[in-house]
């Protein structure tokens, strides 16, 4: 998989609830270019979160593509997800789409690529991005302690992100979580 920097997106799915959350940071070149940027939104009549990584008009174009499938697919999340992958991998004009995909619904948790992935992650937690391998391991970390700790979904992505945005240059503490 190609490993996208600019973002971290990341996924927990903890006690019936998902969240999902990103950081504000766009950079261009080695230039921060803007602070608040939302890489992370509901679709589908607010009942999927899906978080993006990479060129911004491409996850936003793939993002539109999910949500017409989701419409054909009656909300199908994991129909619709195979059906985008299969389009991103197969068609001309998709296949140069710079991005990756998490989206996520209330049982249902999936990494979406252009090389045809669609993941559904063992554990409750998935992170992409170039913070995605250190959100990932401090989610899977937090989890272990996240009722002693009295943390829900929302804040265990919180405080994973908080740490990844202390050691990626590409990651800011200006997050968007969305919650399901």
């Amino acid at each position: 998989m190609t490993d996208f920097h600019g973002t971290t997106i990341l996924a927990v799915r903890y006690n019936g609830k998902v969240a999902v959350a990103g950081d504000g940071q766009v950079t261009l070149n080695d230039a921060v270019i803007k602070h608040q940027a939302k890489k992370v939104r509901r679709i589908y009549n607010d009942r999927i979160a899906v978080g993006f990584a990479g060129a911004t008009a491409d996850a936003l174009n793939l993002s539109e593509r999910l949500e017409g499938k989701l419409e054909r697919y009656n909300g199908n999340l994991i129909r619709a997800a195979v059906e985008l992958a299969r389009d991103w991998r197969t068609d001309k004009y998709l296949r140069r789409l710079e991005a990756m995909m998490i989206a996520v619904d209330a049982t249902q948790m999936l990494l979406i690529s252009g090389n045809g992935d669609v993941i559904e992650p063992d554990e409750g937690v998935i992170g992409i991005g170039s913070g995605g391998v250190a959100a990932h391991a401090a989610a899977t970390a937090l989890l272990k302690y996240a009722e002693s700790l009295e943390l829900d979904a929302a804040g265990i992505v919180r405080q994973s992100m908080e740490i990844v945005a202390g050691l990626c240059v590409y990651t800011n503490n200006v997050f968007v979580i969305e919650e399901i």
